[in-house]
């Protein structure tokens, strides 16, 4: 039989989880401790005991923030517990030993909280480096022929053996596979991973003119531009390179080529389509993997969502683009191919200016050459927006549980910490790493973070929730955890801070149905 003192402790509890009043991170660790304990027997005079435990907690839910009963590592807490006329208290004896190590009696509990804030630091691989000896995965390059006339382009590397995990990374606009070759070398030591150009940019640029000038006096063209002629080739008929064409595209790829659910992960523009992809295909994704995702994209009403509006504000992006357009477009267009715009852009969106982009600027430079950049740059921008908003993705994922995780880098000029913020609330129980400093493209700038983080995540889910999520593994089931993350490069060691904010709602939930369970308990053997 159960004593007194631990059934009265057990209905305090109940009733703090009920009432849901707000517990910092320390209120939460004494309350784990408390229960985690072993009252020999109940005496019905005075009594006073020592009492130290060792337990071993284990089970959490697949992706979901670890909980104090899944750490599998020993705690002791000593106290005195003291009953006279119903009612009970704890007093502590000299000293307690906790995660912070052993407090004194003297010491408060407001000085504990403050030494637990201070920021832990941990040490994460580098990239591996090829030249010292490291052994990155071979990267090999492949077209894909969609349609006629549609090759896309393409990178992986790793295998596709033993079961191994595939990950599908999406770029951002203006980019292509080429911005993810250090997941591609470090990642495919352990998945199977791929890149893929969307149609329209990258490599994924058509080798043909979609359009057809009639026969004319040579002297009325001076320089005639592809996508602005007379008549659509009929590969090209209805081609607008929108973002339900690339959500299309990727469906296509991974049910043709990868051939299995697929972990997926998009930056920026990328992360819109990964997005919209798992909401109307969640039966081919394993999880999403959101990396500054943009939350919007299109200027122009969808003819399907608002039929009224889009008569009123017709999208121009099929071929042949109307020549009403040619002129801004080319003003456009000839402004940010510039060398030093592209300069500027990579500035803003690098919050680390040590950070190396001289091969993504000459592959971006390399992209605004082909003869395809400028029809293609302007059928994306005439474009409509896409049948399904960024919200109405998030929710149907929700709606179908797709596992989802985001990282974002706190400095990002464009898609700020905010809405990031936004897709947390909407997902509570996704887990979320603001990275600092970092910007736009956290994956190039801090390569050696988010592949440490994405392989975690991948794994927690992979295992079932046996591996514990990255950063959080000793933390006893802390809403939020800060930690400064270490790395070596180039022989450098250098520090990013990863704020990790993972589901309250858990903990709660969790400790309701702890406390429900010990208190059924309690009420058999006191029958």
């Amino acid at each position: 039989m159960l004593s007194l003192h631990f059934r009265l402790l057990i209905s305090d509890v109940q009733k703090l989880l009920i009432n849901k009043r707000t517990t910092d991170s320390m209120d939460l660790n004494l309350i784990f401790k408390l229960v985690d304990m072993e009252i020999l027997s109940s005496h019905s005079a005075p009594c006073c005991r020592f009492v130290t435990s060792r337990k071993r907690f284990s089970g959490r839910t697949r992706g979901s923030l670890p909980s104090k009963f899944s750490r599998r590592r020993n705690h002791e807490f000593g106290f005195l517990l003291n009953s006279h006329n119903g009612t009970h208290v704890s007093t502590p004896i000299h000293a307690l030993k906790g995660d912070e190590g052993v407090i004194d009696a003297k010491e408060t509990l407001e000085n504990v909280t403050k030494r637990r804030r201070s920021i832990p630091k941990i040490l994460i691989p580098g990239l591996p480096d090829d030249s010292k000896d490291g052994f990155s995965a071979p990267v090999s390059s492949g077209q894909w022929e969609w349609k006629p006339k549609f090759n896309i382009h393409y990178e992986r590397s790793g295998s596709r053996n033993n079961g191994s995990p595939q990950v599908l990374f999406l770029p951002g606009f203006g980019v292509g596979s080429f911005h993810y070759e250090k997941q591609l070398k470090d990642l495919g030591q352990d998945f199977g991973v791929w890149a893929i150009d969307f149609l329209g940019q990258g490599m994924s640029l058509p080798c043909e003119d979609p359009t057809r000038q009639q026969q004319q006096d040579s002297n009325q063209i001076d320089d005639p531009l592809w996508g602005f002629g007379d008549e659509t080739e009929p590969w090209a008929d209805n081609l607008v390179y929108s973002i339900d064409l690339w959500q299309e595209q990727v469906a296509y790829f991974i049910q043709e080529v990868i051939k299995e659910p697929i972990y997926i992960v998009g930056n920026s523009l990328g992360g819109y389509v990964a997005l919209y992809f798992a909401a109307c295909n969640p039966h081919l994704v394993k999880g999403v993997t959101l990396l500054n995702a943009t939350p919007f994209w299109g200027f122009f009403p969808n003819p399907v969502r608002n039929p009224r509006l889009s008569e009123i504000f017709p999208s121009a992006g099929t071929f042949p683009l109307p020549l009403g357009v040619r002129k801004i477009i080319e003003i456009v267009w000839k402004k940010i191919r510039d060398p030093r715009s592209i300069r500027e852009i990579l500035k803003q969106v690098y919050a680390d200016h040590s950070t190396n982009v001289d091969k993504v600027f000459s592959r971006i430079l390399e992209i605004t050459e082909h003869p395809a950049a400028l029809a293609s740059f302007a059928s994306i921008m005439l474009a409509p927006q896409g049948e399904m908003s960024f919200g109405e993705a998030l929710s149907r994922c929700k709606t179908h549980d797709v596992p989802i995780c985001l990282m974002y880098g706190k400095e990002d000029p464009w898609v700020r910490p905010v809405w990031g913020l936004q897709v947390k609330r909407q997902l509570p129980e996704a887990p979320y790493y603001q990275i600092s400093p970092a910007g736009h493209c956290p994956h190039d700038e801090v390569p050696e973070v988010v592949n440490y983080l994405l392989r975690g995540w991948i794994k927690n889910l992979e295992s079932q929730g046996f591996v514990a999520l990255p950063l959080v593994d000793d933390e006893s089931g802390r809403f939020d955890v800060a930690k400064d993350v270490e790395y070596v490069r180039d022989g450098k060691k250098r520090s990013v801070r990863v704020q990790f904010y993972g589901s309250e709602s858990s903990i709660w939930s969790r400790l309701t149905s702890f406390f429900n369970n010990q208190l059924q308990d309690v009420n058999i053997k006191f029958m």
